[in-house]
């Protein structure tokens, strides 16, 4: 099993955390965690985009000239894509960019990310992240006291005096267990975990 440091809010070490090897020790599976990423990135997509085809423009319902004669080359419309205020060949139209992955590859995935993070030593385990209030201030100084200047907060529940101190830090998100993603996972440059949030991993994941 890994061993990790454990730290506290003054960014003092506390302690250490075995890590279960199910989970943070699995073998890295670079295509599953790229499948992940490109599913995370095509499922946001809204896939709105349209332009007319030649069928669509409006106009160009006469030919523009006469066939032969002219010194031109012959032209049927003035919607032809080759003119200006034509038709688009090929045009886009709206279409459904998502698509699926099956349940044990994205939890493979997950495993991945996590055990990717910990064998670059990325991932920096928090004794708790508990505020009475919100105050941006105390997040910051809690990062600053990590030295985490980007990277990803994960906790147990949506505690919501942490998510609202976080909310105005650039460069740092915070997730819960239940909402975390290989995605945000591997464009952190630090993961921060709570150790109940370590711990709750383990028992979804293990």
């Amino acid at each position: 099993m890994a061993k990790v440091s454990v730290f506290n809010m003054e960014g003092k070490e506390v302690g250490t955390i075995d890590l279960n090897d199910a989970v943070f020790g699995v073998k890295v599976n670079e295509h599953l965690v790229h499948m992940a990423v490109v599913q995370h990135l095509a499922n946001k997509r809204q896939g709105t985009q349209k332009a007319k085809t030649r069928s669509e423009v409006s106009g160009g319902g006469r030919k523009p000239w006469r066939q032969k004669g002219t010194g031109h080359a012959r032209q049927g419309s003035t919607r032809a894509p080759q003119w200006t205020g034509g038709g688009v060949v090929f045009a886009p139209v709206p279409r459904d960019y998502s698509f699926k992955l099956n349940k044990k590859e994205k939890q493979a995935a997950l495993k991945s990310a996590l055990t990717d993070k910990v064998l670059s030593s990325s991932l920096i385990v928090l004794e708790e992240l508990k505020f009475d209030d919100i105050k941006t201030k105390s997040f910051v100084k809690v990062m600053d006291n990590l030295k985490v200047n980007s990277g990803l907060v994960v906790i147990t529940d949506n505690d919501k005096n942490v998510v609202m101190s976080a909310r105005n830090v650039a460069e740092v998100d915070t997730a819960s267990v239940s909402t975390i993603n290989v995605y945000d996972i591997m464009k952190a440059k630090k993961v921060v975990l709570t150790k109940d949030a370590v711990a709750k991993i383990e028992e979804v994941y293990a």
